[in-house]
């Protein structure tokens, strides 16, 4: 595809990752399925797809470097996309049938249960989207995304007051009680639900990505 944004898709063993190319491609971008560093700390934008459980998905991404490759490439401004447990374990740790695991720090924060009666917060789900938000949009309130999780971070504790650094964008959801759905924060965000599986809320968000890429 001549001219479109080279996006790799992070493959550290999580799971869902042709579904999360399809739906990639859809949205304009070349997608390369890889684990081979060079490619995903240059590409034009890398996501970071993630299910099952944090530990684990720590332990993959671990195995292939891509905390660094996270790190060198927010460094230079270039953009990560995480989505689902690729979001949580942008945060600084979960903690998980009582075992705690160490994220890769990117954000303050805890991934922890959600207090809710019914786990896992599994369908569609609307949110309330950031001010000046670039993923979401074009899209209306009422839009629904599909979520499957038991476990999110539900409070943001960084300090930005005062900083020449812009706040970060933060998108909210409801299930037993709030917790976060998105973060934009600079070249960095993520998605707490799945915008592969999120038919075509999830793909205009998808677009948004990709056309800020170029």
């Amino acid at each position: 595809m001549s001219g479109a944004p080279a996006v790799a898709v992070l493959d550290y063993g999580s799971g869902n990752l042709r579904s999360a190319q399809r739906a990639l491609e859809r949205a304009g971008a070349e997608v390369t399925v890889t684990d081979d560093r060079d490619i995903a700390t240059n590409c034009d934008g890398l996501v970071v797809p993630g299910v099952g459980a944090f530990a684990a998905c720590m332990e993959g991404l671990n195995a292939v470097k891509g905390h660094r490759i996270i790190d060198q490439r927010l460094a230079g401004g270039r953009p990560v996309l995480g989505i689902c447990v690729g979001m949580q374990i942008l945060f600084e740790r979960g903690v998980e049938f009582g075992v705690e695991a160490q994220g890769c720090g990117e954000w303050p924060g805890t991934v922890s249960r959600l207090p809710a009666e019914v786990l896992p917060h599994m369908g569609w789900n609307t949110v309330d989207a950031a001010a000046g938000t670039t993923l979401f949009d074009g899209l209306d309130s009422d839009t629904r995304f599909y979520f499957v999780h038991s476990y999110a971070v539900q409070d943001w504790s960084m300090d930005t007051d005062g900083s020449r650094i812009d706040p970060p964008k933060l998108t909210w959801a409801t299930h037993g009680g709030p917790f976060l759905a998105a973060v934009e924060n600079g070249a960095l965000a993520a998605t707490q639900f799945h915008p592969e599986k999120s038919g075509d809320a999830g793909a205009h968000l998808l677009r948004n990505w990709v056309r800020s890429l170029a």
